[in-house]
């Protein structure tokens, strides 16, 4: 299983990227291998400020649907359209072309209270 060092980590398998001042938000290679195969994912929060520990979203896997949590208070800015059509790009390439959402977090700062890699290796027991 992959875990870039340079991303941060939610104990509900959302990854997040700092990009400047926005955020661009997935989930976790482990959270799609747990899921199995995506077949739908649902954001219909674009344009909406969403808190922390809210649900942003849904991902649909062949044999369940699970929520999306929103790591941070933020405003989501953008969806990964691409999804749409190619829900599979999670399950393919979870940190790169497998994106959900893009957020204007309210403080960057709370960024560093997230999960590092090793933390999160750590949470899942990897």
């Amino acid at each position: 299983m992959n875990f870039p060092e340079e991303l941060k980590y939610t104990k509900d398998h959302e990854w997040i990227k700092v990009e400047g001042d926005t955020l661009v938000i997935g989930i976790t290679d482990f959270a799609q291998s747990e899921l199995g195969d995506i077949v739908y994912v649902d954001v219909d929060t674009l344009d909406e400020t969403v808190a922390a520990n809210e649900v942003f979203g849904s991902v649909e896997a062949v044999k369940t649907v699970s929520d999306l949590f929103m790591p941070i208070t933020g405003e989501v800015i953008a969806f990964n359209e691409g999804l749409e059509d190619e829900p599979e790009a999670v399950n393919e390439d979870p940190y790169g072309k497998g994106w959900m959402i893009k957020v204007q977090p309210e403080n960057m700062s709370d960024v560093e209270n997230l999960l590092n890699a090793e933390a999160y290796k750590a949470l899942i027991g990897a």
